[in-house]
């Protein structure tokens, strides 16, 4: 690229007041005042006498997580909707209807009976659901 090459730049540059020239003693900022001083501005959350956005927020206590809660499935659920020695995923509870999405993940918790035997495949068990499906016989893979 050559100088004969460049094109004129569309971006209109900044007016830097106060550098001498014929603008005088105030470089057209007026006098006196904080709007004249350098490094001057209130800041963007600056309201005047009004009481600050921040200020006028309640402030809550606790915090809301960052991370997604799983999908939960109880033992009653699965003991109603599936046969003695079905394959349970993730997949096929969402087929099912007994979740709305398979990610972030699926849990199994303990809460019901279970009688029938069932193969968990791929989805988080807690400690209590994982007795109950083992002591009817049943497996847990878990990837």
């Amino acid at each position: 690229m050559q100088l004969h090459q460049l094109k004129p730049s569309k971006k209109k540059a900044k007016k830097r007041v106060g550098r001498g020239g014929s603008h005088g003693t105030t470089a057209t900022r007026g006098t006196k005042g904080q709007k004249a001083r350098s490094g001057r501005g209130k800041g963007s959350a600056f309201e005047g006498t009004k009481t600050p956005l921040w200020r006028r927020t309640p402030k809550l206590k606790g915090f809301k997580s960052i991370y997604a809660k799983n999908n939960i499935v109880n033992v009653s659920n699965l003991e109603d909707n599936f046969q003695d020695g079905d394959v349970i995923s993730a997949k096929i509870l969402l087929e099912k209807g007994l979740i709305s999405k398979i990610k972030p993940r699926v849990k199994v918790l303990g809460n019901g009976d279970l009688k029938k035997k069932f193969i968990i495949d791929g989805c988080l068990v807690s400690k209590s659901a994982e007795e109950k499906i083992r002591k009817m016989g049943g497996e847990i893979k878990i990837i």
